[in-house]
């Protein structure tokens, strides 16, 4: 600071100007001049520089450059030229006997350069968020708490220039003060801390994107990421509600995500009819030729044990389901009979729909078995079914003579 006020001095001296002898009317015209020169200077930038450096990244094929020189981030810049300009010319407007006043005033123009700064930053990590959610490689990366911890660091690291710049200390020795009380820090910052790690290792194993659908039953999550934060992961339900999970319990907890249902193009239909074993039986010759004419099965070779109408009922839905169209047919298509239950034989159909959209998949699931429901009886099968008051018929009382 020393050095500088010689040269301007000396400056000052050459233009005819005493500065040890500057009156208070002349100080007055210096601080407005600089005033005046800050403005016309941000006057100037914002209405010839920028427009031109609009041209030109328009002018070219890449699309990065709109993102970094947008309109937001040319306004940050231009917001740091005021305070460059006071903290080089104010010294240029007082003397050595009010030095006091212009060390306040170089404080201000630090700090303001400093919070400009660090408003510049978080621009910059905006448009580079922005250029990573276009980008096709990063755009599913739960990259946002990334740069929002990067940004937390800045302001961290402004802070500590303010508190340096307000009590005349170096910035260095108010990182080792602040280093004793670090198990302080760890402890205010901790969810903050958590959630970065748990980010790094999110995006690392690309375990969640935003747009996954998962589901978390501890914290109620069933639906749609919407945004992974540094200390939030936001999940929209199916009933409309948000729910907030910590980053750090995706990590610690499980979690089910159904991304590769989505990616694999189709959705799993796994469901049973339960049939009344009392109805199982060999298939007598009036209904060997009915399940042969109609197609359902092929005639049996003579002195062969007569086919069973559950196998024939299994086969019959293999092939409808292997006949739909709306079945994806490049995964696994499957008729199989599970362990018997007091309720009945399970008949398990497994397929997998041709696409993942909810609506469509319930149409076809309800197609597939309002179809085999209503053919069970043709095979000579039953459903089981508990039994309701209505299927009791009630009994008439008879009077009992004695």
């Amino acid at each position: 600071m020393n050095t500088l006020n010689q040269e301007i001095a000396q400056l000052l001296q050459q233009t005819g100007i005493e500065k040890n002898d500057l009156s208070w009317t002349t100080q007055v015209v210096l601080i407005l001049a600089i005033l005046l020169i800050s403005y016309l200077t941000t006057l100037v930038f914002r209405h010839l520089i920028m427009p031109a450096v609009r041209k030109i990244t328009a002018r070219t094929k890449a699309t990065w450059d709109d993102y970094l020189f947008n309109d937001k981030m040319m306004t940050s810049f231009c917001r740091m030229i005021p305070p460059i300009i006071w903290y080089i010319l104010l010294p240029f407007a007082f003397n050595d006997q009010s030095d006091y006043l212009l060390q306040i005033l170089l404080k201000i123009s630090l700090i303001c350069l400093i919070i400009t700064a660090l408003m510049l930053i978080k621009c910059f990590l905006d448009s580079l968020y922005e250029i990573s959610s276009e980008h096709e490689a990063l755009k599913n990366r739960p990259l946002k708490g990334i740069y929002q911890m990067i940004n937390l660091v800045a302001i961290g690291i402004g802070v500590i220039l303010i508190i340096s710049v307000l009590i005349d200390q170096n910035a260095t020795a108010i990182l080792t003060g602040l280093g004793a009380s670090a198990a302080v820090l760890m402890l205010i910052f901790k969810d903050s801390i958590l959630g970065l790690v748990a980010g790094v290792q999110l995006s690392a194993n690309d375990m969640l994107r935003p747009g996954d659908w998962i589901t978390m039953t501890k914290y109620g999550a069933d639906g749609y990421v919407l945004e992974v934060s540094l200390t939030t992961v936001k999940v929209q339900n199916f009933d409309k509600t948000i729910t907030t999970i910590p980053p750090y319990a995706l990590v610690s907890d499980s979690f089910q995500n159904w991304r590769g249902m989505r990616e694999s193009g189709g959705r799993r239909i796994k469901r049973s009819l339960y049939i009344d074993m009392t109805t199982v039986h060999f298939c007598t010759p009036e209904e060997v030729a009915r399940f042969t004419e109609k197609g359902w099965m092929t005639a049996p070779t003579e002195g062969s044990e007569p086919p069973v109408n559950l196998h024939v009922f299994r086969e019959y839905a293999l092939k409808y389901i292997s006949s739909h169209p709306d079945v994806n047919h490049d995964l696994m298509q499957m008729v199989r009979q599970l362990q018997p239950t007091t309720e009945g034989i399970p008949v398990e159909v497994y397929c997998f729909s041709n696409t993942p959209d909810w609506i469509p998949y319930e149409t076809l699931q309800g197609e597939l078995f309002d179809h085999l429901i209503a053919m069970v009886p043709e095979f000579g099968l039953h459903i089981f079914q508990r039994p309701a008051g209505t299927d009791f018929q009630p009994i008439e009382k008879t009077n009992v003579q004695s």
